[in-house]
């Protein structure tokens, strides 16, 4: 097939037009395994408590990917060297971090495949990229896994300000309508500097990480935590353990061959080989919606009714508390439902459970963000800050969750 013009320019409506700098960027976005991001939802399931919430990992891919070129021309231009070997492997990484997400992103991350986290997927699409590329993303790889010795390199790809993070709060805010997490990304980018080989902002931009950090504990509690959302990641994630049940028992589902794989065959790192990625890479939201769909007439009872609730919206009430929930009080919701419907204590499992939610702005004890004094000392942000909330904001935040019918289910 005939090369195609290279050179092409996205219209994002967050950034405004994004160029493809490199010729081998373009071919990784043109690739099958990448393009397959467009099936892939960014936020899950937000779109039940935020009807805008339908921007997808592709999306997000491309953002960073345009940061991560802004941030490169920065530091930069403040005499860090970046060779162009690095530059392409730092967007290469960017641009790939999230390939290795499932249907729905977070939200199905352990249903698929057991104990599998996307980080590693990702890491195994790199590698069979980098396959078919004639090893062009080794240095990417090397950034990636945050082997690079270079350290400032891999903060870029993975750390507390990297691009990614960058990328998806303002992203999310954006589609979401939620105003909080709207971060200056700009002005953020213009602080950074590099300093004993590690990334570091300089001390006039202390006030943008600050709203920076703030409004990452905002989108947490407001969106990736919203109480509605958890009930409908937890729903989806029921749905397939049911129709794993289901199957088992010898009566058929409809669904896609690649998903009815993964329905049917444990999939852990002890078995994921190449075949099995290249069936992962042909499963996405539709899959998934598509047999939802079929399933909510299933003669199963769970599973017909937990798609119902998915599809139409109808979900489990969530009460959300400060202590842990007693047995007592899931006995309670138990009993009340078991009036309605008369199931077994594996099959009310499906409708009432509990659960924990933890947020966490900023780990002091990981990858720390220094602030350049301009004596040349580095300070860790949260001791820089005048901030009296931003020592809080390494604290880790507990809560604890209750799904339960609604009376009318």
């Amino acid at each position: 097939m005939a090369a195609s013009n290279k050179l092409k320019v996205f219209n994002d409506p967050i950034y405004g037009f994004i160029t493809i700098p490199h010729t081998l960027i373009f071919d990784l976005i043109a690739h099958p395994y990448f393009q397959r991001l467009r099936r892939i939802s960014q936020m899950g399931l937000s779109y039940l408590v935020y009807p805008g919430a339908h921007h997808t990992r592709f999306h997000h891919a491309l953002g960073s990917m345009h940061l991560m070129n802004k941030a490169i021309q920065v530091l930069r231009f403040k005499g860090v060297t970046i060779t162009k070997e690095e530059e392409e492997g730092l967007l290469c990484a960017i641009l790939l971090h999230d390939i290795g997400h499932g249907p729905f992103s977070h939200a199905m991350e352990n249903s698929i495949v057991e104990g599998i986290h996307h980080e590693y997927i990702s890491l195994l699409f790199m590698k069979e990229l980098n396959a078919r590329f004639n090893g062009s993303l080794t240095v990417a790889i090397e950034i990636f896994q945050g082997k690079h010795p270079k350290k400032f390199l891999n903060q870029l790809v993975s750390g507390q300000l990297d691009m990614d993070r960058l990328d998806y709060l303002k992203r999310d805010s954006f589609y979401t309508g939620v105003a909080e997490g709207n971060v200056n990304s700009e002005r953020l980018l213009t602080m950074l500097n590099v300093v004993d080989n590690q990334l570091v902002v300089e001390e006039k931009g202390i006030y943008s990480i600050e709203k920076f950090l703030l409004a990452r504990r905002f989108m947490y509690w407001q969106v990736y935590l919203h109480k509605t959302g958890i009930v409908a990641e937890q729903l989806l994630i029921r749905i397939l353990q049911r129709a794993k049940s289901v199957l088992k028992t010898g009566a058929k589902l409809e669904c896609s061959d690649a998903f009815y794989f993964f329905l049917t065959t444990k999939i852990d790192t002890s078995n994921f080989d190449q075949n099995v990625l290249d069936l992962f890479s042909k499963i996405d939201d539709v899959d998934i919606l598509a047999a939802i769909k079929k399933w909510q007439t299933s003669p199963d009872f769970v599973l017909s009714k937990l798609c119902e609730m998915v599809l139409n919206r109808s979900l489990l009430k969530i009460k959300v508390k400060d202590k842990p929930i007693t047995q007592n009080q899931i006995d309670k919701k138990q009993e009340k439902f078991k009036i309605v419907y008369p199931l077994s204590d594996e099959e009310m499992s499906y409708f009432v459970f509990t659960g924990i939610i933890e947020n966490k702005a900023y780990d002091s004890k990981k990858q720390n963000i220094f602030v350049l004094k301009k004596s040349g000392k580095l300070v860790d942000v949260a001791k820089a800050s005048d901030h009296l909330n931003l020592k809080m904001l390494s604290k880790t935040v507990t809560k604890y969750y209750i799904c339960y019918p609604k009376a009318s289910v």
